[in-house]
């Protein structure tokens, strides 16, 4: 999607500091029915998947992981729903180190998957794995999905706290064995953006320029975002997350913010339609049944909405009080009345009402206003509104 740059009023400040960029554009591969659906109580059939990959398909999205059939019969039929479903995006799926996975992934006809194994120190001890039997498993497990006619991204399960020494050999190995592209994990969400630059470089350097690399973090630190757009000025040409971040812990980088922060602040392309985002978003809550803050980043519903006085008195002025435009992400603008509104609140409400109510009264109304919404705690409906004048 070409982004309407007439809807951002972000100044010039961070083109100064960030020219030269990469442009993109970047891809985006969506793992919230995988990863996303680890959220703690979150439960999706199949029917669910299947309608959400076809949002996120509808959306832009470049690469849709349907899923680890393996898990259940509900995530095998999810998996064979959504690589029939005819999307014009690309169906990866989920496997481990395991030559079973990968056999599931060949019977589905699915012809793309992340293939994991772990390679921090921590994770091999907790497994009482060695070193040198992971590698066979990776070689193993790799070249059977190659010989398989499945095109493979090797995903090594906590990158970041990896022995640097045995992360490069677990990738090599990986590519050595037929994987075609890598993804960098930072699975426990602990890389500042700078290690994740770090690393991501460093895997470009060894792996060479013709391997795409992935970036792939959680939130658990705030820095998910942060960390996924450093991994994209390092050469990762790909991110993983999910819809509204949702995923284990603190959950995932979340793809519609990463996206806006990349397109909007760093000019660099990536095909998500911003103003699907928040239908999107909407309808992954609604069938894992959870909220978000209302304050959120891109989908939150308070994003547009103004009670303050001082600034709906520059309502009018959208730049003066937003950071980009309303349209640009297909959200609504809107006033609401409460503690604190001012005399232009009333203005702008009474006349989005349709209201016949002389200026003189907008005093006593907005005193009004202020006492109930003390009152009740809360904000002042519309219904309250027309009570009060009436």
């Amino acid at each position: 999607m070409t982004l309407d740059r007439s809807k951002l009023w972000t100044g010039d400040l961070n083109r100064l500091a960030l020219d030269p960029q990469p442009r993109g554009p970047i891809g985006l591969y969506d793992t919230t029915l995988r990863d996303g659906e680890q959220t703690v109580g979150v439960v999706l059939s199949p029917e669910d998947k299947l309608e959400i990959a076809r949002a996120l398909d509808e959306a832009g999205i470049d690469r849709i992981e349907a899923g680890f059939p393996r898990v259940s019969e509900d995530d095998w039929k999810a998996v064979e729903l959504i690589a029939a479903a005819g999307l014009r995006a690309e169906v990866w799926g989920f496997s481990r180190a395991v030559q079973g996975d990968v056999e599931a992934l060949v019977e589905l006809g699915v012809t793309a998957s992340v293939i994991e194994s772990p390679i921090s120190e921590g994770k091999l001890a907790a497994l009482g794995v060695s070193r040198e039997t992971m590698l066979d498993r990776i070689r193993s497990a790799v070249s059977f999905a190659v010989s398989s006619g499945i095109n493979v991204a090797y995903f090594g399960v906590d990158s970041t706290r990896a022995d640097l020494g045995f992360y490069r050999q677990a990738y090599e190995t990986a590519v050595a064995a037929g994987a075609t592209e890598v993804v960098v994990v930072d699975t426990l969400g602990i890389a500042t953006p700078e290690a994740a630059a770090y690393l991501v470089g460093r895997t470009v350097e060894w792996l060479g320029p013709e391997i795409p690399v992935h970036w792939h973090g959680h939130n658990d630190f705030g820095l998910a975002t942060a960390a996924a757009v450093a991994a994209v000025q390092a050469g990762a040409t790909w991110v993983q997350g999910t819809v509204n971040g949702m995923g284990e812990r603190g959950g995932n980088a979340n793809l519609g913010e990463v996206a806006l922060t990349l397109e909007g602040l760093y000019g660099i392309a990536t095909n998500l339609r911003l103003d699907r985002v928040r239908a999107l978003s909407a309808l992954v809550q609604e069938r894992s049944g959870y909220a978000l803050e209302p304050w959120k980043p891109l989908t939150g519903e308070n994003l547009f909405t103004r009670e303050s006085g001082a600034v709906a008195a520059q309502f009018h002025d959208p730049p003066a009080i937003e950071p980009y435009s309303s349209a640009l992400v297909g959200a609504e603008r809107g006033i609401v009345l409460g503690k604190k509104s001012g005399l232009d609140s009333i203005r702008i409400k009474v006349a989005e009402l349709g209201l016949d109510v002389p200026e003189e009264r907008f005093p006593e109304l907005l005193a009004a206003v202020k006492r109930l919404g003390i009152a009740k705690r809360r904000l002042v409906s519309d219904s309250e509104f027309r009570a009060l004048i009436d």
